[in-house]
């Protein structure tokens, strides 16, 4: 049986415009995610290791692992910790529609 090419992205919008309930997860996972790359992109661009993290957080290595990898959604604590260990500040801003 031959591979069919699937576009995901149409299929993605196709459900988001046809299952408001899908939408809604969808949608609110985008943010999520976002910060979640943002934090791991931040801590390779400063060569932080997950260890390091780890230590000075109290937090386990795996756990961070985890989160990096989005397997697992952090605490709003665990989150400030990870930034904080990262010299970051997690801010608030009005989107623009």
């Amino acid at each position: 049986m031959p591979f069919e090419r699937v576009d995901y992205k149409k299929h993605i919008e196709d459900l988001r415009s046809s299952d408001p309930e899908f939408k809604e997860a969808w949608d609110s996972s985008r943010m999520e995610y976002a910060i979640l790359g943002e934090l791991n992109k931040l801590r390779k661009q400063q060569g932080i290791t997950q260890g390091f993290i780890a230590e000075k957080t109290g937090i386990k290595q795996q756990v961070i692992s985890r989160i990096e990898k989005r397997e697992s959604s952090p605490t709003l604590k665990t989150l400030c910790a990870l930034a904080d260990t990262l010299n970051v500040d997690i801010k608030l801003v009005p989107r623009h529609l």
